[in-house]
This record gives C-alpha cells, sequence and structure tokens, in this order.
C-alpha cells in the first residue's frame, strides 16, 4: 500500500502487428520511454485505451509482463481488471498478480452501466477481490451519465474497505465534482484522487494528487507540467498547457465517441514515432480517411512534434 500515484499514470495503448496480434516489441518501446518522462509515476494497462477487454486472458497476462519488463519493474504496472463477476474479477486480480502488477484498477460491472447496481453490491466486488488476491485496488468512478456511476455514499464506504488506496474519478459532472471531492477529501484524507477527465482536464486539476489519463501517451511531457501548476494552484500557467493542449484535445477526444479516442491516440504515437502504425482491434474500427493528418497536425501546432 506503499504505492505513489501523486503525478502522471499514463494508460498506454495496447500496440498491435499488422495482423492482429499483440506487438510485444511495441510495448517495449511504448513502456521504456513513458517510463523515461520525469513524473510519470505508473503505467495502467488493459484499460479503455488498452483495449483490454478486447484481449484472451493469456494475451492480457503477457501484455502485463511485457509492460512490467518494459519499466525494468522500475515503476508500478496497474492492471485493468474487467471482468463482470465477481469471482471472474477476483480471478482476474490473481491473474494480473502472476503476471506481475502490482495493484489492480476495478472496473463496475458492465451489467450496471444499463440496469444500475444494486445497494452494497460494488462495496462486496472490492472487498472480495482484495481478500481474495491480495491486489491493492483504486476505485474507479464511471461518469455521471451512466447507471453504474457511484453515489458518495458508495465512493465512501468502498474507499474505507481495506485494499482501496486510490480513486480514478471520471465522473463528467463538475456539480457533483464540486461537491463531492471536498467531501472524500475531507473523509478519506490518505486516498489519492486522480482525474480522469482526458476532455476536461483543466476544471479538475487543481484538486487532484494526479492524472490516470489515455491523454499520457501522446502528452506526457506537458500533462506532467499540467499537474504541477495544478498543485501550485497557478492557474495561468495550467491555462496556458490547456490552451496550448486543445488542438490535441479536440483531434483525439472531441470525436464521435470516446472510444474513438483510442484510435486516435494510437495516429498520435505514431505521429511521435513511437508506433510504426495504428492498427486496432474490432469492434474499433480505422477512422476516417485524413484523421492521421489532422492528429499530426495538432501535435505540431501544441509543440509537441
Amino acid at each position: 500500500m506503499d504505492i505513489d500515484l501523486r503525478g502522471l499514470n499514463p494508460a498506454p495503448v495496447t500496440p498491435f502487428n499488422r495482423d492482429g496480434t499483440v506487438d510485444f516489441k511495441a510495448i517495449q518501446k511504448l513502456g521504456s520511454w513513458l517510463k523515461s518522462v520525469d513524473g510519470v509515476k505508473s503505467l495502467t494497462v488493459l484499460g479503455h485505451a488498452g483495449e483490454g477487454t478486447f484481449l484472451s486472458e493469456k494475451e492480457q497476462m503477457k501484455v502485463i509482463e511485457a509492460f512490467v519488463e518494459s519499466v525494468n519493474d522500475e515503476i508500478p504496472i496497474i492492471a485493468g481488471i474487467t471482468r463482470e463477476g465477481t469471482d471472474v474479477a477476483a480471478a482476474e486480480c490473481r491473474n494480473a498478480v502472476e503476471a506481475g502488477a502490482k495493484a489492480g484498477l476495478l472496473y463496475p460491472s458492465h451489467g450496471w452501466l444499463r440496469f444500475g447496481y444494486q445497494k452494497g453490491a460494488p462495496q462486496d466486488k472490492y472487498r472480495a477481490c482484495y481478500e481474495d488476491s491480495g491486489l491493492p485496488l483504486i476505485l474507479f468512478q464511471y461518469p455521471d451519465a451512466t447507471k453504474c456511476t457511484y453515489d458518495l455514499e458508495t465512493q465512501l464506504e468502498i474507499s474505507a474497505q481495506p485494499g482501496v488506496f486510490a480513486m480514478k474519478n471520471g465522473v463528467r459532472n463538475m456539480k457533483r465534482w464540486d461537491t463531492e471531492i471536498p467531501v472524500i477529501r475531507a473523509e478519506r484524507p490518505d486516498l489519492q484522487i486522480l482525474s480522469c477527465h482526458d476532455e476536461y482536464l483543466l476544471h479538475t486539476m487543481f484538486d487532484v494528487d494526479g492524472l490516470l489519463v489515455g491523454y499520457g501517451n501522446v502528452a506526457p511531457e506537458l500533462l506532467v507540467k499540467l499537474i504541477e501548476a495544478g498543485k501550485a494552484k497557478d492557474y495561468p500557467a495550467a491555462r496556458a498547457i490547456h490552451d496550448q493542449l486543445l488542438p490535441v484535445t479536440k483531434n483525439v477526444y472531441h470525436r464521435g465517441s470516446h472510444m474513438e479516442g483510442t484510435v486516435a491516440l494510437k495516429h498520435a504515437l505514431v505521429a511521435r514515432g513511437i508506433l510504426e502504425h495504428a492498427t486496432v482491434r474490432s469492434p474499433l474500427l480505422p477512422l476516417a480517411e485524413g484523421a492521421d493528418v489532422e492528429i499530426a497536425d495538432a501535435l505540431r501546432s501544441a509543440g509537441i512534434i
């Protein structure tokens, strides 16, 4: 429980070969490059940006192992834990421990997205997963637009449980953010609070310990500076970085679907010379023709390339 995420925590993509298999050589390059950026505290793999649910169980373990190797096991690799049922999620936690992960980002059960959750069910899932695996866990707060977003009581109860040491908050409702975060801070002062509002970073930068974002794939240097400005309560500096990044934000995250951001991240990594191509797995599809040029131009306008 001594894991320190107070800084930038990128959620890297999973590179694929052109034939659709996992590109482990590219993982080595991506992971080692991200680790080399001063201020990067960990990498969270197998999340939405990492197309984790598109991989087989065997592939998931090998991806964790590859990222652990890519950083020489010198910063924590955090595994996205995405299985629906509690027992299978606990088994996924055990697999993550075996593969070398130091913590897990526990997703809500996907059925809750549509139908909501029974009172107490999220708490039970976190408890069972930690007790069964010993894997430290990050509370994952989903957007307010979904039915699996946790109310304040549920957030406080999960964060009080053994094994839960941080929160990745993506509520995307600034009224809730402004009223709930101060309460969580007061009630759970040791909980590390991380924003995952890739497209709304400026508003949330002044209340958090760090970021856990897919955006960290492509602009880690500037996001580290943004975190520093937020912690210093330096709004002009934070605003300047936000405005500098805005063309990239628009070209990656202001698309028709947030999932298209994963494809856009890969194009941005191609433009940065980290990946050779932007191959994704179905049900993700390639972006429209010319998107790669637009994304590269946005990185160029932001001074990233």
